[in-house]
């Protein structure tokens, strides 16, 4: 027999211990159920739960066999979350609070009380631990999908390697990279003795293929936090 398709809100979420409580009505009656909030329970990888969301559910026994639990949990929509997006559209900033659990940093909006999980760059350094619970400015990103929006602060502590590569880009000043591997996929390179890694291309048919340990001369073509594009620079670009 298919088990039926529950609608409900999430009323609570415990992000340290992986759970949240859902409440919804049965038969006119009110009743609440909790379930497992990691990613493979969740059903989707990008979701990450909030007080407030209405999703979908079915019910099943617990592990142990001594209560009904929630699974092939679904997002549908927040109606916090809505607002936040709209008035994001217009001032994408807002005030919150970091929040750390075990390794991970969330933002929680002052208003709503809404977490948003925190996006750094592979090049940022982490707020320092005296930073939680101090007042912050973030902004949304992702805001198109409204189950995978994260929080991203309006100050940051990068790191000396992406200044130096963002140097490098905006004055198109060619790096030294080292090959690290090969792949039918791509060249795999180490830029800034190994603070920075991008990828080309894998060579065209009948083009010579570096090997690991091949020093090769790259430029940047995009860089962002979140992303490095170079591309390769031959030698008689060079001799110019």
């Amino acid at each position: 027999m298919e088990e039926k398709i529950l609608k409900g809100v999430i009323s609570f979420v415990n992000y340290e211990k992986n759970f949240a409580t859902i409440e919804y009505e049965a038969g006119a009656k009110k009743k609440s159920v909790n379930c497992k909030t990691g990613l493979e329970a969740a059903g989707r990888k990008t979701n990450h739960f909030r007080i407030g969301d209405t999703v979908s559910f079915q019910l099943r026994l617990s592990d142990r066999g001594d209560k009904m639990t929630a699974h092939t949990i679904k997002f549908l929509h927040n109606a916090r979350l809505d607002l936040l997006i709209q008035r994001a559209a217009i001032e994408n900033r807002f005030s919150g609070y970091l929040k750390k659990v075990e390794n991970d940093y969330f933002v929680k909006e002052i208003d709503s009380y809404i977490f948003f999980p925190l996006q750094l760059s592979p090049w940022e350094k982490p707020p320092v631990e005296t930073a939680e619970n101090q007042a912050i400015s973030f902004r949304l990103l992702n805001l198109e999908k409204p189950n995978a929006i994260v929080a991203e602060l309006f100050s940051h502590n990068y790191s000396s390697v992406y200044k130096k590569a963002l140097q490098y880009f905006n004055n198109e000043i060619d790096a030294d990279a080292v090959v690290t591997r090969v792949t039918p996929h791509g060249i795999y390179l180490d830029l800034f003795e190994g603070g920075m890694q991008a990828k080309l291309p894998a060579p065209g048919e009948g083009q010579p293929v570096p090997g690991p340990g091949d020093r090769l001369q790259v430029r940047f073509t995009h860089l962002t936090p979140t992303r490095v594009v170079v591309k390769r620079v031959e030698k008689e670009e060079n001799a110019g």
